[in-house]
């Protein structure tokens, strides 16, 4: 492969590769504001300027130096380059970019919610000057509301634009336009168009100062505080790859993260708003039966063993039970149901839960889809229940199962779907005197005889298989809410009480080495696992507690 050398380091490159795409690559850093690998290249923001020194074949190929600075984001790698940033001709446009681009911009850092991981406060730091030596009046631009979910303070725009071609390029509903000229030029929404396609919230995170905000996060957390959990879309069966960003088992906001294979850089707005759920006020948080009185929240462990212990007695005692595992459970927690309903009972009903679907999948202007489908894992529950033999059945026909089999005195029932979910079939099913066993988090219209609260994704680990067939981890990013428990730790619980046996911790990783063993091969051969949990940047801030 042809090589060049940046910044004193000899990097390897393919043809068609720009510098800067050369330096991020092999981890060389080149400030830059306006570049996005998955947007066009307009190199208006200057800052990535550097002296290139190449052979020059008119001089027998001497290496000489071009004698004005190049973008690097927009320059072509070549065999032989020799490229600095280090230079003082390149320091000094570093630093007279960041001064004319700090000109106009308002010394807002301890109210904006950017502060801590803006481009604008870095680069001040590493690349600007100690003092501004602008006296004039600053030039004053209007906070614009530009769609449901942004804010736009135009004060702190910078003009990469990234944002206006994002619309352009990626959505392809234009939406965003660069209004005025020169120093009063700003972004703003053509009249009677707000941003608000699917894809929106996405602004928010390409902006790289704090021009573009997100209405859901804003003023709610500061980001040195938060750390970050690599994760699954939960939601939908698109398997896209996002950072659940959390302080204090609190989730505030959920941002993407890079996947090329899948998402790429993009996420839904459906997926970065849908999770509030995870916090709603009416979540069911404690165990209950019916015609009992509540349980004392003062005492969690007493409610949950008498629950799993009536949960437990009341399927044995049915004898014939049936079971609807939902897709929105982790494979982890359908071997652990499933094995829970044949230990029970040995010719129980296996069944895959209602599968959402809304309309048909949207794909974007780059090729990015947006799947109808709004369940993350109904293959990777339906190939689990099916290792554990007999017929697998969907929604509709578990509905007609129970209706058709009087024998069937039992059922275990399972939701964590985000909205209400039972339809007036499922009600009309399970009736006739039917002992129900349900685990769900928020309140819906079924009348259960035990009700054991369960946990939402990002409660626990797990695996999801989205709609392409790709096995793909996740870790949990807080601790269940209360009382509540994982799907798959109830199933153990249960399962060891069933057995005699002293209940252990669910672990994932051994639940797909068991799943593995049983021929689910592709549990520990095929799955993709994210990386290292709960990151945060570090600091070059000295804290001092006075």
């Amino acid at each position: 492969m042809p090589n060049c050398t940046i910044n004193d380091v000899v990097c390897e490159f393919e043809d068609g590769q720009s510098i800067l795409a050369v330096a991020t690559a092999n981890g060389i850093e080149i400030p830059y504001y306006c570049w996005h690998p998955g947007l066009s290249v307009v190199a208006n923001c200057r800052i990535c300027l550097a002296e290139v020194a190449a052979p020059n074949p008119r001089n027998d190929g001497k290496v000489e130096t071009i004698p004005k600075l190049l973008p690097t984001c927009q320059t072509m790698a070549a065999e032989g380059q020799i490229v600095t940033t280090q230079s003082e001709k390149a320091v000094a446009n570093q630093h007279s970019i960041m001064e004319l681009l700090l000109i106009n911009h308002p010394v807002d850092c301890p109210v904006c919610d950017q502060a801590g991981e803006c481009g604008l406060q870095d680069y001040a730091y590493q690349y600007g000057n100690s003092a501004s030596r602008f006296e004039e009046e600053k030039i004053k631009q209007p906070k614009k509301d530009v769609g449901p979910h942004v804010l736009l303070y135009s004060d702190r725009c910078i003009m990469c634009t990234r944002c206006v071609r994002f619309t352009e390029e990626v959505t392809g509903t234009h939406e965003l336009l660069i209004s005025g000229r020169g120093a009063t030029e700003s972004i703003d929404v053509f009249p009677g168009k707000p941003l608000d396609n699917p894809l929106s919230g996405n602004v928010v995170d390409l902006c790289p100062v704090g021009a573009l905000l997100d209405k859901d996060f804003l003023f709610a957390q500061r980001v040195w505080y938060l750390k970050s959990t690599p994760s699954i879309d939960g939601l939908t069966a698109s398997g896209d790859n996002i950072l659940i960003e959390h302080n204090m088992d609190k989730v505030y906001r959920l941002k993407p993260r890079t996947n090329m294979d899948i998402n790429r850089w993009w996420m839904t707005d459906e997926v970065r708003y849908g999770w509030h759920f995870v916090n709603d006020e009416t979540r069911q948080l404690m165990p209950s039966l019916r015609n009992s009185e509540p349980f004392e929240q003062d005492a969690p462990d007493e409610a949950w063993d008498v629950a799993e212990a009536a949960a437990l007695d009341g399927l044995q005692d049915a004898g014939h039970i049936a079971a609807l595992i939902s897709p929105m459970l982790s494979c982890e927690d359908a071997w652990h149901l499933g094995q829970l309903a044949r230990a029970i009972d040995p010719r129980a009903v296996l069944a895959v839960g209602p599968v959402p679907v809304d309309g048909q999948d949207q794909t974007m202007l780059d090729g990015f889809v947006i799947r109808a489908e709004k369940a993350p894992n109904a293959r990777g529950v339906r190939r689990v229940l099916e290792s554990l033999g007999g017929t697998v059945l969907d929604a509709a026909g578990f509905h007609a199962a129970l209706r058709e089999d009087a024998s069937i005195a039992g059922v275990l029932i399972t939701g964590n779907y985000p909205s209400e979910w039972v339809t007036p079939d499922l009600i009309d099913a399970i009736s006739g005197g039917r002992f129900t066993v349900l685990i769900d988090t928020l309140p819906n219209a079924l009348k259960a005889d035990a009700f054991l609260p369960g946990a939402t994704w990002m409660e626990k680990a797990g695996t999801f298989e989205n709609v392409e067939g790709r096995l793909q981890s996740f870790h949990s990013a807080v601790s269940p809410a209360r009382w509540c428990k994982s799907e798959a730790q109830i199933a153990t619980d249960l399962l060891a009480r069933l057995r005699g046996e002293t209940p252990h911790t669910f672990c994932d990783a051994a639940t797909r080495q068991a799943m593995a063993e049983h021929g689910i091969v592709e549990m520990t051969r095929d799955v993709q696992h994210p990386p290292a949990t709960d990151v945060q940047a570090d600091s070059d801030m000295h804290l001092i507690v006075l």
